[in-house]
Order: structure tokens, then C-alpha cells, then sequence
């Protein structure tokens, strides 16, 4: 057994935050600490590990104890209030093999509905923004906002949707799509692999075949789906 096969996996858990804009929906992102181990200097939502005391709130249900810490991590990072009746859940990722840490994590949409003002902590989180999800692209592509596959892939399943309403709509009634990606390196940057894709299971992103992946070269984030069989969930839809 390899190192990486024994590393532990924490719970953790996060939330897009997204709301009503004069271009359509918005989203929330932050901006963590650069010298962090985990993500420095990455844009993401408000989310965290799973803490003790939300265990012992949630009753010993992890998954109640998700909610918890996604509102508590909402409260605590840019100072928003979230209720666990807000958060529906459209995934949940664990980090793949041979990451330096690894989460098993929950990952929700909630709607605001009022304009609060945010107040980020200063600490593990150095900036936030609304941004329109035409903007989040625009400036991501520009090489300014560097993101993880979750959140990418989160924000680009939303942007089919015109208003915060077909959003939630859609993601009240649909299933959670499980995540297991399989992280390989490539000559010029790193694949996160997904089932479905002709890699996934030998771990080699050079066989030929369906494409169900995303590619992130020189900081940029590209969702990659090709002849993706009809039963293997996309990543990038909220169906």
C-alpha cells in the first residue's frame, strides 16, 4: 500500500452562493491566502472542513453536519447568513490520489435574495466578488481568477440558466452526482478525470475514446465531454 492510498480524507464542505443581477445570475467568489497549503490564492466558494462541534450539532449525521459547516463557513468567511434550508446540494467531490490533502466534500447552491453586505475574515480569505457568470469566465480565461474544477464545473452547469429561479428549480429535484476524479499529470499542465472518459479507469489521458474530463494548463480550466454515453452523468449540467 502507497502513502497516497493511506492519506485520510477529511469531510468537508462548501456552498455556491448566487443571486439575482442585473445581467442575470451571480455568484460569490473569494479569494484565498496565498500562502496557504491548500488552494493559496485560488478563487472559491465559502466552505471548510467539517468541524467537531458541527458533528456533535448534527448529531453524529455527516451529512447534516455538511449543512452545518456550509453555513457556518458562509458566516464565518464573508460574514453572510445561510440557513440549511437554503442549501440544496448538487454534488459531492472527494480530492483525488496523490493530492498533498484529500476532502471528501459537499457541495450546495443557496439563493440570496437580499444584497448583504460581505465581510471576509482577512485571514484565509484575502478578497471577494460578485461577478456576473459572464464574468467569472471572462475574467478566469484572462488568467485572473484561478479556479478548481469543482468550482468551474459548478459555475458552468449554472450558467445554462438565465435566472436564479429555473437555477433552483433545477437543482431542488436533481439527483447529486457522486465525484471520484483520477488527477494525472500532462506534459503541460494536469487532467482531472471523470467516469465515462477512456482514461478514468487505466489512468492514462492519451487513450482514445469518450472525453469526460477537465484540462487545466497555465492556470485556465477547460471542460472537456465527447461521446459520453447517455447513462454517465455530465459534470458540467445540472440535469
Amino acid at each position: 500500500m502507497t502513502d497516497r492510498q493511506v492519506l485520510p480524507i477529511k469531510p468537508a464542505a462548501t456552498v455556491a452562493l448566487i443571486r439575482a443581477g442585473e445581467s442575470g445570475i451571480e455568484t460569490l467568489l473569494l479569494r484565498r491566502n496565498k500562502a496557504l497549503a491548500f488552494a493559496g490564492g485560488a478563487w472559491v466558494f465559502p466552505g471548510g472542513a467539517v468541524d467537531p462541534a458541527d458533528l456533535d450539532q448534527g448529531e453524529g449525521d455527516l451529512e447534516r453536519a455538511a449543512r452545518i459547516a456550509a453555513c457556518r463557513e458562509a458566516q464565518e468567511e464573508c460574514g453572510l447568513l445561510v440557513q440549511e434550508d437554503q442549501l440544496y446540494q448538487v454534488s459531492h467531490w472527494t480530492t483525488p490520489e496523490g493530492e498533498p490533502r484529500r476532502f471528501s466534500t459537499w457541495l450546495f447552491v443557496a439563493a440570496l435574495t437580499d444584497h448583504s453586505t460581505v465581510s471576509i475574515d482577512d485571514g484565509e480569505i484575502h478578497e471577494a466578488r460578485w461577478l456576473s457568470l459572464q464574468e467569472v469566465f471572462a475574467q478566469h480565461d484572462a488568467g485572473e481568477l484561478p479556479m478548481l474544477p469543482p468550482t468551474y464545473m459548478t459555475l458552468q452547469a449554472l450558467e445554462k440558466f438565465s435566472t436564479v429561479e429555473q437555477a433552483l428549480a433545477a437543482v431542488s429535484v436533481a439527483t447529486p452526482v457522486v465525484v471520484e476524479p483520477h488527477g494525472v499529470a500532462l506534459s503541460d499542465g494536469f487532467a482531472a478525470l471523470y467516469p465515462g472518459d477512456a482514461g478514468y479507469e487505466s489512468w492514462d489521458p492519451e487513450i482514445a475514446g469518450p472525453r469526460h474530463r477537465t484540462e487545466i494548463r497555465a492556470g485556465i480550466v477547460r471542460t472537456l465531454v465527447t461521446d459520453l454515453p447517455p447513462e454517465i452523468p455530465r459534470l458540467d449540467l445540472i440535469e
